[in-house]
């Protein structure tokens, strides 16, 4: 490598900055180069900089120029490095695919995110392990009353039931998993270094996963009541847990208390009625049965979030806000919230920290959320008055692909880019998942078979013995990744006991009590207390060494020490200030 500026290493502070802040760049550079000035060349727009790094030092045969600037315009700037030589004659130093400089012309620049405002995220958000269930389906502590549309599986063991050829899928089979259940299994959960319990959506509705809400302000009746719920968010506080709820407010149920298509509720809803106090919660093309909808699904109508009556519901006095974290609620995160209007998302943030300022704000995206577009507007996330972190998707591909067999060099920056664009606030909180409701079992993935084409075939596909420790092997080392990457784990729920499947619904099976992989169990309550013991280090700075084809190592350093990670890819190793504490 030519020059040796990293910004992992040469940029402070690590990641993004804010308007105001100073931002140092130390940039290295062999003496041979015969460069007597340097540069940073920065663009926004139609703004451009062009600000030199004075020569600070020489060492070891390397000049190291060193300066600082500060930028009064926040949002998306991207930079580069120009050398000036005795003759005048200018080099160009671009971005290398590790985010390391390469001198030649026409190179990729780097990207720096300067925030609006200075972000500070929540301590407690930073450690420990988040631990996702899809309420229905984790523990059933209790028999309650079924009064769903649909029907209750008499087996715990039961497959979920699926879209068959030509027949719609109503997500109406219930297992009855609920709040007893999982007051039951809290010790179970802190064994694991559980610090955070996300539940999929808990508010009524008719379908068992509840994204359709009937009712924002109403525990489902099947998963338990207020006052269990509140016995649950002070039995989890006092191990240390702390409760995330999922916010589903890009659109209702069209089986709600607002839009009561189906004639369920006793109010006037907007689909019975123009003369509804929530007709103009919604976009009817032709009333009363052509409305926007979620992605065309009927079930789920649009919700029109300029609406007086709806914002007051989510964001205003005694609202859904207000009553669940005032509740002791530690957190939300946010679905589809890159369906929301970018004024309400800031409202809703807003919202939750002035009830509580420590608070986590999880927004789901799938993209790199720093330069986020949807519907053509830029989403300005990580500007200091929106999300902490997000589920942070980009990790999760980056290691699949990487423990299947893609290149080394290609993980190394796909994780340096988020690393470089993410204000470390906003790095420190993300969700690092590998598997979710949304995606097939991460075990199943790490098969690395083809998935069948027909669902039938996929509802009943198992593993034999060879391939699935195959996958478990894959998976103890992509788990040890995700613990050890800036952010936070997010294991969902029965990944650690060795739960498989494919595709919605076949992901969202019941947890396997009696029947789990302790061999696996083992493993992940091993990197719980691994991120429990070193969480200091785990704060620290990332950075990468030692990169080849085969091989990589990840080293976080904070306050003098490090931990380091060494793999293979078939193999992995943690190691602290030179120790190894972990092997596979």
């Amino acid at each position: 490598m030519e020059t040796m500026f990293n910004p992992l290493l040469h940029k402070a502070p690590y990641g993004g900055t804010a308007v105001g802040k100073p931002t140092t760049i130390t940039f290295p550079l062999e003496a041979y180069h015969g460069i007597k000035r340097v540069f940073v060349v920065l663009r926004k727009g139609n703004e451009n900089l062009r600000i030199e790094l004075p020569y600070s030092h020489s060492q070891n045969g390397v000049d190291f120029f060193v300066g600082s600037f500060t930028l009064g315009t926040y949002g998306i700037w991207h930079y580069r490095f120009e050398g000036e030589l005795d003759n005048g004659a200018l080099a160009f130093f671009g971005r290398d695919y590790d985010g390391t400089a390469i001198r030649g012309d026409w190179l990729p620049e780097w990207q720096l995110t300067v925030s609006k405002v200075e972000c500070k995220t929540p301590v407690w958000a930073k450690q420990g392990v988040i631990y996702q269930i899809f309420p229905d389906r984790f523990n059933k502590g209790e028999d309650r009353e079924f009064t769903k549309k649909g029907r209750l599986h008499q087996s715990w063991y039961d497959r979920p039931d699926f879209a068959r050829e030509g027949v719609d899928y109503r997500a109406d089979d219930f297992f009855g998993g609920n709040i007893k259940g999982v007051m039951d299994k809290l010790q179970y959960l802190k064994s694991l270094g559980v610090s955070a319990i996300y539940f999929c959506p808990i508010f009524e509705s008719s379908s068992n996963h509840r994204y359709d809400t009937g009712d924002y302000l109403k525990i489902d009746g099947l998963f338990g009541d207020e006052e269990q719920f509140k016995e649950l968010i002070d039995k989890a506080k006092a191990l240390g847990i702390g409760i995330i709820l999922d916010g589903v407010f890009n659109h209702t149920g069209a089986d709600s208390l607002y839009f009561n298509k189906f004639n369920r509720y006793s109010t006037l809803g907007a689909y019975q009625s123009k003369e509804s106090p929530y007709y103009n919660w919604y976009y009817f093309d032709s009333f009363p049965d052509r409305y926007g909808c979620w992605w065309g699904s009927t079930v789920v109508p649009t919700v029109n979030k300029s609406a007086e009556g709806y914002r007051q519901l989510i964001l205003g006095e005694n609202g859904v806000i207000e009553k669940w974290t005032k509740m002791g609620v530690a957190g939300w995160r946010l679905d589809v919230v890159d369906e929301l209007p970018i004024d309400f998302t800031t409202d809703l943030c807003k919202k939750i920290k002035e009830v509580n300022p420590d608070c986590s704000i999880i927004g789901e995206v799938w993209e790199d959320a720093s330069t986020k577009v949807a519907y053509s507007e830029w989403r300005p996330y990580f500007m200091g008055e929106q999300l902490d972190g997000v589920m942070n998707y980009p990790f999760k591909e980056a290691i699949i692909s990487y423990i299947l067999g893609g290149r080394t060099k290609d993980f190394v920056s796909a994780i340096t880019h988020i690393l470089e664009n993410y204000p470390k606030e906003n790095l420190d909180v993300n969700m690092n998942l590998i598997g979710s409701h949304d995606t097939a079992r991460i075990l199943t993935i790490l098969a690395g078979i083809q998935a069948p084409f027909r669902k039938e075939e996929r509802a009943s596909f198992t593993m034999d013995a060879g391939l699935y420790e195959r996958a478990k092997r894959r998976l103890m080392i992509a788990s040890t990744l995700q613990y050890f990457l800036p952010g936070v784990p997010c294991l969902y729920y029965g990944d650690e006991a060795g739960a498989y499947g494919y595709e919605d619904p076949l992901n969202r099976g019941t947890y396997p009590w009696g029947r789990e992989d302790n061999e696996l169990l083992s493993h992940y309550r091993t990197l719980g207390a691994l991120r429990a013991e070193y969480k200091d280090l785990l704060l620290g700075t990332t950075s990468f060494e030692n990169v080849s084809d085969t091989e990589m190592e990840i080293v976080r350093r904070s306050n003098g020490g490090e931990i380091r990670l060494k793999t293979n890819r078939t193999s992995v190793e943690i190691s602290v200030n030179g120790k190894a504490v972990f092997s596979l």
